[in-house]
């Protein structure tokens, strides 16, 4: 993926890692549009970086998924880069009385959303790169959010299927997994013992720099090393033909 000039969708481009790619890509001279929930905080971070575009919309949502991208080709037909960043995370137990009501919002913002979106941009004919953001936890579940780790697995599957069924059509699939980072996600203080979101940026942008397409960092890197090489073989035999 080439670093400047692009036009960027970043999912919950206001907060924790989403707002980090925002401002990594900006201060890269990239037009960068910004989507999320809280009108607040997109305009905060457009006037903190003067020129990003921002797009209220709640992705949880299927009509306002399709609203966001028929704004995209109305607006801006020459996007050419979609991250799919937005996520929530609850900590919760199976015996909590609203356990089902929020399992459901995760799986609508961490599962339906990015499949919803990746279906409908590549219909974009300038689109070149698709990033999901992954986690850690797609690999070795934290029991105190069962829920998002499970979407973080489907997720992770997902982005390995997606990228090898766009490799004819020339869309670079590249998936951003990070460890815990402090961030106020799954509510304020759970994460303030964790690295910095600007660590993890940093890595991003060597990695990026590099052309990696599993870009992850800390814990994530050493579980992303865990994966039995013998896997990755065959999942690459099942994909030769």
């Amino acid at each position: 993926m080439k670093l400047t000039n692009n036009k960027i969708l970043i999912t919950g481009g206001a907060s924790g890692i989403g707002l980090g790619l925002t401002e990594m890509f900006y201060k890269e001279h990239n037009q960068v549009i910004i989507c999320g929930r809280r009108e607040d905080i997109l305009q905060a971070t457009a006037e903190k970086f003067p020129g990003v575009i921002i797009k209220q919309c709640d992705l949880s949502f299927e009509e306002e998924r399709s609203d966001l991208f028929r704004w995209v080709l109305e607006n801006h037909p020459d996007l050419n880069v979609l991250v799919n960043n937005a996520g929530i995370q609850h900590w919760m137990h199976i015996g909590d009385e609203d356990f089902f009501e929020k399992a459901t919002t995760e799986i609508a913002v961490n599962i339906q959303a990015p499949i919803h979106l990746s279906n409908l941009f590549i219909n974009l004919p300038s689109l070149q790169t698709i990033i999901n953001v992954t986690s850690g936890l797609s690999f070795m579940p934290f029991a105190k959010v069962p829920v998002y780790s499970a979407t973080k697995a489907f997720f992770r599957s997902f982005t390995l299927s997606l990228r090898q069924m766009l490799k004819g059509r020339d869309i670079e699939v590249i998936e951003l997994i990070p460890p815990a980072l402090n961030t106020d996600l799954g509510g304020k203080g759970l994460h303030d013992h964790a690295p910095a979101v600007s660590e993890f940026i940093a890595t991003v942008y060597q990695q990026l720099k590099e052309g990696k397409h599993e870009i992850a960092f800390g814990s994530s890197e050493t579980r992303l090393q865990a994966v039995p090489k013998a896997w990755k073989s065959i999942f690459e035999q099942m994909h030769t033909n």
